[in-house]
């Protein structure tokens, strides 16, 4: 049974720092990515990463502040979010690249105070 658990996002003021990480189950190593959704907003692309960890890209709005990992050893993929925007409050969520629409999990609420 596949499954993705986020976790590690909250409530930080702006200029501030999380890691989010997530669990993988039930399928074998792939490309990753994480993806975010704020109120009222389609689900956007953020980061991804190859299934190696050799190749990682960021959408525009995160690069230079966000940095995508992963340790295949435990399944899990991380996201470091530094320099935090308001505009970056959203839940966030993992998912194959490109994502497959049943793998979606709960995600984890990223709050970004001004």
């Amino acid at each position: 049974q596949v499954q993705l658990v986020e976790d590690g996002g909250g409530l930080v003021q702006t200029g501030g720092s999380l890691t989010l990480s997530c669990v993988a189950s039930g399928f074998s190593i792939s490309d990753m990515a994480w993806f975010r959704q704020a109120q009222g907003r389609e689900r956007e692309f953020v980061a991804g990463i190859s299934w190696n960890g050799g190749v990682r890209n960021y959408e525009g709005f995160v690069k230079g502040r966000f940095i995508i990992s992963r340790d295949n050893d435990k399944n899990t993929v991380f996201l470091q979010m530094n320099s935090l925007k308001p505009e970056d409050t959203a839940v966030y969520y993992c998912n194959r690249r490109p994502p497959i629409p049943g793998y979606w999990g709960q995600g984890t609420q990223v709050t970004v105070s001004s």
